[in-house]
């Protein structure tokens, strides 16, 4: 019997609502582990959609020194700042930007945590190709990435970070469909000086709408992962 998943788009949401959001499904599975809990009162897994404002968060791997503003020119920039506890150095989120945070049990898909976010990266990359666009990973480095192979052309389209405790997941992905790139430029992005970020739409040229986007990544997240919506 496959896992069932709930799917829970946010739309717009301010990224700390966000993220207590999440803690709240979280913690109550992590709190499950280890107890005798009917499976009609667990709580289920869930896949959640959101874009953010402008903000820059921090990994707890991460140095504030690539974060290349200082407090007066965040607000300048209408943007925000937050020290987090996922994997992962800097990154940015905002309009424009599909992110998706997956709060799964692990145990109950029969992955371990390198093999969640290898599939994470399949399901980007297969969301991606619906596009046009031909997406792989980067050697030492999470995330999906045109070009990897091509030193300074490589470019990345979607940062992955996540938490995990008691193999449940928090945290996720962070898919660059029509975003301001420009908010980049203010960090150097999950670690790197010598790569550059893109998007979809650059990449292809065209508007492309962010309901198309999440259509396609809700099908290839089921694809991968082998679960079924409720």
């Amino acid at each position: 019997m496959s896992a069932k998943v709930i799917y829970d788009d946010l739309g717009r949401r301010d990224y700390k609502e966000t993220w207590d959001y999440q803690e709240l499904f979280f913690g109550a599975k992590v709190a499950e582990k280890g107890k005798v809990v009917p499976d009609s009162e667990k709580t289920p897994d869930r896949l959640i959609f959101v874009e953010h404002n402008h903000v820059y968060t921090l990994g707890k791997s991460g140095s504030e020194q690539n974060l290349l503003l200082d407090y007066i020119q965040l607000q300048a920039r209408d943007a925000s700042f937050y020290k987090i506890d996922r994997g992962g150095d800097i990154t940015y989120h905002g309009p424009g930007q599909l992110v998706g945070y997956p709060i799964f049990d692990l145990d109950g898909m029969r992955l371990g945590l390198r093999e969640y976010i290898q599939q994470l990266e399949e399901a980007i990359i297969r969301c991606i190709s619906r596009f046009g666009i031909e997406g792989s990973r980067l050697e030492g480095a999470t995330g999906v990435w045109i070009d990897p192979d091509k030193g300074a052309l490589a470019r990345k389209i979607c940062a992955i970070g996540v938490r995990a405790s008691r193999f449940v997941t928090m945290h996720g992905f962070a898919l660059n469909v029509s975003t301001d790139l420009s908010y980049f430029n203010h960090i150097n992005p999950c670690g790197f000086t010598d790569k550059g970020v893109t998007s979809i739409e650059k990449e292809t040229g065209r508007k492309t709408e962010m309901e198309d986007v999440k259509r396609v990544m809700y099908n290839t997240m089921r694809e991968v992962f082998g679960y079924e919506y409720y």
